[in-house]
């Protein structure tokens, strides 16, 4: 059974940094995609950031690229996104998703963990 943890979140203020952890179980890290998705109040779940295949190959969305590195410990079965310089625009709910190689819409994903609360705010 696929199941994804998601962990790290938490109030920090603008300029500051955050580390999100997604813990998975149930499927091999180095085929499928693990992405990281956000909604914000009122707005559409939009991706962050992907990882996928055996290199490990990567996405960002324009709006975090340079501050965002999304990396995976295959050993721990863990996916991280580690978040630097944040913005009030980056808070919301931080989701992470199991999807098949190279997706990054959130319909092409069908496993969902249960979301991590991000607020950036001074």
């Amino acid at each position: 059974q696929v199941q994804l943890v998601e962990s790290g979140g938490g109030l920090v203020q603008p300029g500051g940094s955050l580390r999100l952890s997604c813990a998975v179980s149930g499927f091999p890290l180095d085929y499928y995609t693990i992405a990281w998705f956000r909604q914000a109040p009122g707005k559409e779940r939009e991706v962050v950031s992907s990882i996928y295949g055996g290199f490990g190959s990567t996405y960002y969305v324009d709006s975090v690229k340079g501050r965002f590195t999304i990396s995976r410990d295959n050993a721990k079965n863990t996916v991280y996104l580690q978040m630097n310089s944040l913005k009030a625009e980056d808070t919301g709910v931080y989701y992470c998703a199991h999807g098949p190689p190279g997706a990054t819409m959130a319909v092409d994903f069908h496993w969902w963990g249960q979301g991590t609360q991000v607020t950036v705010s001074s």
